[in-house]
Formats: C-alpha cells, sequence, structure tokens
C-alpha cells in the first residue's frame, strides 16, 4: 500500500499563486509515478499533471501547461504543485495519486484539497 498525505489549498485571488505538497509513505519507493488531478463542480477529474519519482520529463495538461509546474524530491518521496496565475476556471478540488511502476491506473489517491479562486 502507498499513503499520500496532501497539503496546501485554499482561497485566493485571480491572479495568484498557489503551491500543493502531496508525500508518499508506505510501500512507495523511487519506483513510482505520482500526479495531481482535479475535479471542478459538476466536471469530471481531470489529469493535469504527472512525474515518474525514477526521473524524466513531465506530462502537462494543455489546460495547464506553463502556469502549473509539477516538481519532485526523490528523496522525500515528494511532490509539489506550483500554480500561478490562478483564474477562477481553476477552481476545483484538487487530488494527488500514486501508481506503481507497470500499473496502468492510478489507484493510491490522496484526500483531496479545495482550492477556490476568486476573481
Amino acid at each position: 500500500q502507498v499513503q499520500l498525505a496532501q497539503s496546501g489549498g485554499g482561497l485566493v485571488q485571480a491572479g495568484a499563486s498557489l503551491t500543493l505538497t502531496c508525500t508518499a509513505s508506505g510501500r512507495a519507493s523511487g519506483n513510482i509515478a505520482m500526479a495531481w488531478f482535479r475535479q471542478a463542480p459538476g466536471k469530471e477529474r481531470a489529469l493535469l499533471t504527472a512525474v515518474s519519482m525514477r526521473g524524466g520529463s513531465a506530462y502537462y495538461a494543455d489546460s495547464v501547461k506553463g502556469r502549473f509546474t509539477i516538481s519532485r524530491d526523490i528523496a522525500r518521496k515528494t511532490v509539489h504543485l506550483q500554480m500561478d496565475n490562478l483564474s477562477p476556471e481553476d477552481t476545483a478540488v484538487y487530488t494527488c495519486a500514486a501508481k506503481l511502476s507497470g500499473e496502468k491506473e492510478y489507484i493510491y489517491w490522496g484526500q483531496g484539497s479545495q482550492v477556490t479562486v476568486a476573481s
């Protein structure tokens, strides 16, 4: 099992920046991929960005490319999501996720963090 603990989130004004953090524990090793998803009211959950804890480049969805940045601390099994130039359309519950190498689906989930962007 892999446990994920999130921190960050809250209410910000449009144009502001916010950082979310997710730390993996338990069975987590370097052989995992970690990602950030979000779900806005009335919408399906969407993958925003993902990165392997082994290294390599990150994936970004077009909706956040250039504004959001995922960074990793491999030793601490931690990823950060830096979100810049936030808009009200970014209001959602943000959840980190992990999967073991070879798994197709993300099966380990954080507790979710509400991000609300006021206009």
